[in-house]
C-alpha cells in the first residue's frame, strides 16, 4: 500500500498555508493513485484538526476519497483513505 505523509505542525496558525497544504496532498495522491494520506494536525487543543475535518467535507474534496479514519491509538493523527 502506497501512503503520503502530511505533517502541519509548522503551519499550525496559517489557516491559507493549511488550506494550500491539505489541497496539494490530496491533488498529489490522486494523481499519482496513492491509496492512503496521513495527516498529522497534532494533538494541541484540537481546532487544527477540527478545521482539517472541515476541509475534508468541502464537497469538490470529499469526491476525491472514499474514507476518513481517525487513528484510535493517535488522536493527533488521520488517514484519508482513496480508492481510484
Amino acid at each position: 500500500m502506497s501512503k503520503h505523509k502530511l505533517d502541519l505542525h509548522d503551519i499550525f496558525n496559517h489557516g491559507e498555508a493549511i488550506d494550500r497544504a491539505l489541497h496539494t496532498a490530496i491533488t498529489y495522491c490522486v494523481e499519482r493513485r496513492i491509496d492512503m494520506l496521513e495527516i498529522i494536525p497534532g494533538k494541541g487543543s484540537g481546532q487544527l484538526k477540527k478545521k482539517v475535518l472541515r476541509f475534508l467535507q468541502l464537497p469538490e474534496i470529499k469526491r476525491t476519497y472514499h474514507r476518513i479514519d481517525k487513528d484510535r491509538d493517535n488522536f493527533g493523527r488521520l488517514f484519508v483513505r482513496f480508492k481510484h
